[in-house]
């Protein structure tokens, strides 16, 4: 039992911590959504550091044009390279990280030394991995190995500059897609609570999956949420138009670079929960007739789940506000490969601050919608 003297003391201790991060984390974020909300920079006419500016209160005009400007297509454009990234990014990880952990667990000869050189790729700086895989990934680097030492036809992909796109879909069709998504997540969480018989948070994820379809089977996403794309004629007739988006295939370097640095602490986190899982387990296992594969099938495997979940969400996160490899592989002009980091920082530089606060707004959110509910659960979870 703590007295009221030692609350204090801590108090007192904590303070200070609190106090700059409402500062300098809560304060910032504030302040970045106030200037999202005003025209601060987006008057060319207008200069954004004049002593005497003047920002209007243009209230979401800025987010309404992120989504329907035919000159902010490049944001779209990142919004859809993102989703690509983190996707490719979060099971290349997994599956690597994965199978190296298993090779490890196998009890092979020199063991800390593979564990070392699988690791080593986490003590580089993101752009110093950038950097060594924009020369790998050269016409004369990767591509000139089957020349140099087969003798055969040297590989001809441009691997950082393609502009080849698949899996190709019209913007105006994402909340579809969204929404089909959606439900087919929650479908199987639903069906993961019937069979543990969690018949509340089943119900949770029925009633949100309905939801989500009906938003969109009335229009509510195409109308409210995801405004449709396309010119307004003077009489007031909208006249809707396509804007092609899918997976750049110039963003397979990048996702091999990620894939390199992050695979060895994802090898990490499993080994460690592998190597946690007590040996009784397997050998019982073992006893009961059940082959090494069944044994990772029906014992490991399961134990790693929180393993896993905590995985996808580091990596996640990480995948969302990527930058810096970006930044040193491609650099900012690189249509092909550009996310939301890129232009927030083409925005600031070019005196675009409510433009800016308005795309790291969104970051922000798609960020927060990964860590909170994580978080959440989490929480929930210490309580119980």
């Amino acid at each position: 039992m703590h007295s009221p003297r030692d609350r204090l003391i801590a108090f007192v201790m904590i303070m200070p911590s609190v106090i700059l991060i409402a500062i300098f984390v809560y304060g910032f974020i504030f302040q970045t959504i106030q200037t999202s909300l005003t025209d601060w920079g987006e008057d060319p006419s207008v200069p954004a550091l004049a002593a005497d500016v003047e920002k209007s209160f243009v209230g979401l005009e800025n987010y309404y044009n992120l989504m329907t400007d035919p000159m902010e297509f490049d944001f779209r454009t990142g919004m859809v390279n993102t989703f690509f990234f983190t996707i490719f990014f979060v099971v290349g990880c997994v599956v690597v990280g994965f199978g190296l952990a298993l090779l490890l667990d196998m009890k092979v000869r020199f063991e800390g030394l593979f564990r070392t050189i699988f690791l080593f790729p986490m003590a580089l700086s993101l752009v110093v991995t950038g950097t060594i895989w924009r020369w790998l990934l050269q016409p004369e680097g990767i591509n000139s190995l089957p020349n140099e030492l087969f003798g055969l036809e040297r590989i001809d992909f441009n691997w950082l500059s393609n502009r080849d796109r698949i899996l190709e879909f019209d913007w105006n069709s994402a909340p579809m897609y969204l929404t089909y998504i959606g439900v087919f997540i929650l479908a199987i969480l639903a069906f993961n609570f019937f069979v543990k018989r969690r018949w509340g948070s089943m119900g949770w994820a029925i009633g949100i999956g309905g939801v989500l379809l009906f938003m969109y089977l009335v229009g509510f996403w195409e109308n409210t949420i995801w405004p449709q794309l396309g010119f307004e004629s003077p009489d007031g007739e909208f006249t809707p138009t396509s804007e092609p988006k899918g997976f750049q295939l110039a963003l397979l370097g990048i996702i091999i670079a990620a894939v390199w640095q992050m695979s060895g602490y994802v090898m990490a986190m499993f080994l460690a929960g592998i190597r946690g899982i007590p040996e009784e387990l397997r050998e019982a296992a073992r006893v009961d007739g059940c082959s090494e594969i069944g044994v990772y099938w029906r014992i490991v495997l399961p134990q790693l789940r929180p393993v896993a979940l905590s995985a996808i969400i580091i990596l996640g996160h990480i995948s969302l506000k990527i930058f810096d490899l970006v930044f040193a592989m491609t650099g900012r002009q690189n249509f092909q490969t550009i996310v939301p980091g890129i232009q927030v920082y083409s925005a600031f530089d070019n005196n675009r601050f409510a433009s800016a606060s308005a795309i790291a707004v969104i970051m922000l959110v798609l960020v927060s919608a990964v860590i909170v509910p994580y978080l959440w659960s989490q929480l929930r979870g210490e309580e119980r």
